[in-house]
């Protein structure tokens, strides 16, 4: 066995249907009383749902202007609100987007930040910190940007859509999937990558059939922790470092651009990693051992859209996507070069299937 060397990155989870109800005393288990809280504009009702649970006199404040790829404006707004509200505390609820600024917010302001995933986005589980500034997206990782506590609770993702079932749990495949062939990956990492892939391969065609699903979303929720506990534990590579570009750059939607992006990106590191392809391979049902054709064949079954042209990505940024991605490129297991990351990012631009000649 090569070396390798591995960090736990410490934080308590709570997984089961109605565990939201615990998280007065997850935050007594804190020591903490008076809770900030952070949704989106669509997810205001969760507010309610949690101003219910905790008692209206004892919430600080809330901010329901989060916003996806972590503006950085974004995050000054909400800081003024919470510094001003006298909170100990923060519960994020939601998706990427409220859980990034639970981490922006908690960074700066050194408060225990305690989240609620409804989502399969996994960032809840990562000390990583995605934020656009001025058309540009970068990321950090430093510990104390990880949340200390997740609830994950079934029962928040059952009015899930459909559309956004799958490409919330591709977006969580991803993860898994630049896990299985990071530089700095070990056994423990590889195990709970493919276990991650394995569970949301198998949940997603189940709840795209039937999205009341409870045994499918407690697979889905399961499998979507695991990934994202591998993304805050290894390096990612070129396949985030395109979403990141296309994302903060063009302003694209996260989930269904990792979804578009992976399998072209699988593709062009497929000569180089032959391990993960094996691994990843085992853990996809319908790739007759090609991990290409696997996530292929998902994503058919899924029936999302691949086309990043859909979402309003125009032909000519093209270049300028390839310029940005690789002028100061993650590391990755083969070498950026820019006519070939150019037609990657042409083929998810146009929809195409995967296929390993890049």
């Amino acid at each position: 066995m090569d070396n390798f060397e591995y960090t736990a990155n410490p934080a308590r989870v709570v997984f089961g249907s109605g565990t939201i109800k615990k998280i007065p005393e997850e935050l007594a288990r804190a020591k903490v009383s008076k809770p900030f809280l952070l949704s989106t504009p669509q997810q205001v009702g969760h507010l309610d749902l949690l101003k219910g649970i905790l008692g209206s006199d004892a919430v600080a404040g809330s901010f329901a202007e989060a916003t996806m790829h972590t503006p950085v404006e974004v995050t000054e707004r909400a800081l003024a609100q919470l510094r001003a509200s006298g909170a100990d505390c923060i519960v994020s609820i939601g998706g990427g987007s409220t859980v990034g600024l639970g981490k922006a917010l908690s960074v700066r302001a050194g408060l225990f930040h305690l989240t609620v995933p409804t989502t399969y986005a996994g960032s809840e589980v990562t000390p990583i910190l995605g934020e656009t500034d001025g058309g540009r997206k970068t990321t950090r990782a430093d510990p104390a940007i990880l949340p200390r506590a997740v609830v994950y609770d079934v029962d928040l993702t059952l009015t899930l859509p459909a559309a956004l079932t799958a490409t919330s749990g591709v977006n969580a495949i991803a993860h898994a999937v630049e896990a299985l062939y990071a530089r700095n990956r070990n056994p423990v990492i590889n195990l709970l990558a493919q276990e991650g892939v394995r569970a949301l391969a198998s949940a997603l065609p189940a709840l795209a059939a039937d999205p009341a699903s409870r045994a499918a979303r407690s697979e889905a929720l399961y499998g979507a922790w695991l990934s994202g506990t591998c993304l805050g534990s290894v390096g990612m590579s070129v396949h985030h470092k395109l979403c990141h570009t296309l994302g903060g750059s063009f302003g694209l939607p996260h989930a269904e651009t990792h979804t578009a992006v992976l399998p072209h990106a699988l593709a062009y590191n497929a000569p180089r990693v032959p391990g993960a392809l094996a691994a990843l391979a085992a853990a996809l049902p319908d790739g007759d051992g090609d991990a290409i054709a696997g996530l292929n064949a998902l994503l058919r079954k899924l029936n999302v859209e691949r086309s990043l042209r859909a979402f309003g990505m125009k032909e000519e940024d093209i270049d300028k996507a390839a310029d940005i991605a690789v002028s100061n490129p993650y590391w990755n297991p083969r070498p950026i070069e820019r006519e070939p990351i150019r037609e990657l990012i042409r083929r998810a631009w146009a929809g195409e299937e995967a296929r390993a000649d890049l």
